[in-house]
């Protein structure tokens, strides 16, 4: 059997956890993580070359003879890092820079949608501040105003109040606080009801449904304070049905990957649709081109399948002949934060604890903003510690028979870690379980 070198971009829970479940398969041989992280260091090697470095990376691939990479990030998917693999013949999983429009550009997937009757919040896309503001006017608060770019999950404002819309659009479009990102806003009507993340690979024409999961943006407990990247994910939904999955699966999966067939604009890679369960049925609030975090160290949990073996289905369009298999048990992840995240926070503090959490049953703990850091010690002469380096330090990811069982598994675990300054939300999963 062929090894394959196998090259993953990005540094977070996300990249840990692809690597972890790729080095299951008999078919991996030695794996590279640009640039990675402490956790990433037990699967393969970590190499100091940024996600966004395109030219470094394709060198180090075409040096290494690296038979496959993996494109997980959204920075490197827009900067079009697939389509420079490909025009170098090299292997490459993720989608073309024009297809990765539905996430990096909200205006280009909120087009999309309406050209193919696609379900989602009504919508008006601006570049010019006077403008956007006569047309906030005229609507009702709240409503949603969002930077059309890439903002790190943190360019959408829910605006309350007159003012609070005046200020986000002198923010996005005047001020440019989010840069490149505020050339233009989408102003949509404000949906509500339980959000749901749902992932699917694709070969371009085929594709394979995940369990529907749901994370937690907000940094607050009982859903309230600043957005996150993410603070704890759960998978599969226990309040999500057979008929209302097959109406995600039909009418928005399916039909995205025809829309985007039929404009010239093939999608193969994950395609992940940001979902609202209105009382009107589901509404895609937006599109990610890429896999989540966290929601990917939950679904590692769950796959059956080789994921390599998917990987190269996609590539090769062969995705029809992969069986893509789940258990049938429910998965969760608690993410463990910096204090003071998604603000300012300190890094550099001493983690303990990881190895007596992974000795409990059902228990693998995922790093995100970790390093090793060697310190001068008087007894022992220079040691390394594991030590904080982001905002979301650990994913302490738990399986179990059902979602109650996994989550007082992961909560459990999460006692045994420490760090100065450790935050974590206390609730995740809680309301799954009341709906």
């Amino acid at each position: 059997m062929q090894k394959q070198k196998i090259l993953i971009i990005g540094s977070g829970g996300r990249e840990h956890a692809i690597g972890w479940k790729v080095s299951q398969s008999p078919r991996a041989g030695e794996i590279y993580f640009a640039p990675g992280n402490a956790g990433t260091t037990k699967i393969g090697t970590n190499i100091a070359i940024k996600a966004t470095e395109i030219d470094k990376l394709i060198e180090f691939v075409k040096r290494e003879k690296i038979d496959l990479t993996l494109a997980l990030p959204d920075d490197p998917l827009a900067l079009g890092i697939v389509d420079a693999f490909r025009t170098e013949n090299l292997r490459i999983f993720g989608p073309t820079k024009s297809a990765a429009q539905l996430e990096y550009s909200k205006a280009f997937s909120k087009n999309f949608m309406k050209k193919h009757n696609l379900p989602t919040a009504r919508f008006k896309v601006f570049t010019n501040f006077d403008e956007a503001i006569r047309y906030t006017d005229m609507e009702t608060l709240p409503i949603v105003i969002k930077a059309s770019g890439l903002a790190l999950g943190k360019g959408v404002i829910i605006a309350q109040t007159r003012k609070e819309v005046h200020l986000a659009l002198e923010d996005i479009l005047v001020k440019k606080v989010f840069g490149e990102a505020g050339n233009e806003v989408v102003i949509e009507e404000f949906l509500t009801g339980p959000e749901i993340s749902t992932h699917a690979f694709s070969d371009g024409i085929n594709f394979s449904l995940f369990p529907t999961s749901q994370d937690h943006k907000k940094i607050g407990e009982n859903d309230e304070g600043l957005n996150t990247g993410g603070m704890g994910t759960i998978a599969p939904l226990p309040f999500v049905s057979s008929e209302l999955y097959e109406d995600i699966k039909n009418k928005i999966v399916a039909e995205t990957l025809k829309g985007m067939e039929s404009d010239g604009n093939i999608f193969e890679g994950i395609l992940y649709p940001g979902l609202m369960l209105t009382t009107a049925g589901p509404k895609i609030l937006e599109y990610n081109a890429r896999f989540g975090d966290p929601e990917t160290q939950t679904y590692m949990r769950l796959l059956e399948t080789d994921l390599l073996d998917i990987v190269d289905a996609c590539i090769d369009h062969k995705l029809s002949d992969v069986k893509v298999k789940w258990k049938d048990m429910s998965a969760c992840t608690i993410i463990l934060a910096s204090g003071g995240y998604p603000g300012n926070y300190e890094k550099g503090k001493i983690i303990s604890g990881i190895p007596e959490a992974e000795q409990m049953p059902n228990i693998v703990v995922f790093h995100a903003g970790t390093k090793m850091e060697e310190v001068e010690d008087s007894e022992h002469g220079r040691m390394e510690n594991l030590v904080t380096n982001g905002g979301r330090v650990l994913g302490v990811s738990a399986i179990g028979e059902n979602l109650s069982v996994a989550l007082a598994t992961a909560y459990e675990a999460v006692k045994k870690i420490n760090f100065e300054g450790m935050y974590y939300r206390k609730d995740i999963g809680k309301k799954a379980l009341e709906l």
